[in-house]
């Protein structure tokens, strides 16, 4: 066996035990989303009434006709980070609400999107209601709903823009 053979054989190895190591991971954090996936005790879009963090009111009900995003997140979040520009290039298409929380005052958090050009909307729950509200364990947390107010989709943790799309059209349909 040559010295190239063996580099060959080395390298093949190193690339089936990536692939092996990414599909584990795969498999491992689709299960733990799954367990960790909220039961909301009912299926229907709640009434929300807040001021969003611009000062805006919002009647979340006035979204109803159209898909809907509800993205919980927070500020110290290493996953919710990763994921915040898919949220904000869905927020160009899509009605999307996210609620930061326990992620500090209104102005932490204007401050926050504005560092990242970021201006999609977002309820602040400082002191984690909302969160409480929706049985969220895990950050982010993503429910979607059709245009009749009713979820189609629950996601806990990482979702890429592309299958974030997808569900959000498919919500539409």
């Amino acid at each position: 066996m040559s010295i190239l053979d063996y580099k060959s054989w080395e390298i093949k190895k190193i690339v089936k035990e990536i692939a092996i190591m990414a599909v584990m991971v795969l498999v491992i954090s689709n299960v733990l989303s799954y367990i960790r996936q909220p039961d909301p005790s009912d299926t229907h879009l709640p009434q929300i009434n807040a001021v969003l963090i611009d000062g805006e009111r919002l009647d979340i009900k006035s979204l109803e006709g159209k898909p809907l995003m509800l993205h919980f997140w927070a500020t110290w979040c290493p996953t919710c980070k990763a994921e915040a520009d898919n949220i904000q290039r869905l927020s160009k298409y899509y009605n999307v609400v996210t609620v930061a929380v326990k992620s500090g005052s209104d102005e932490a958090l204007r401050q926050y999107m504005q560092g990242r050009d970021f201006n999609y909307r977002v309820i602040n729950d400082i002191e984690g209601r909302l969160a409480h509200i929706y049985r969220i364990e895990a950050f982010p947390t993503t429910f979607i709903y059709d245009r009749k107010g009713e979820i189609v989709f629950t996601e806990v943790g990482y979702s890429s823009t592309l299958g974030l799309a997808l569900r959000m059209w498919w919500a539409a349909l």
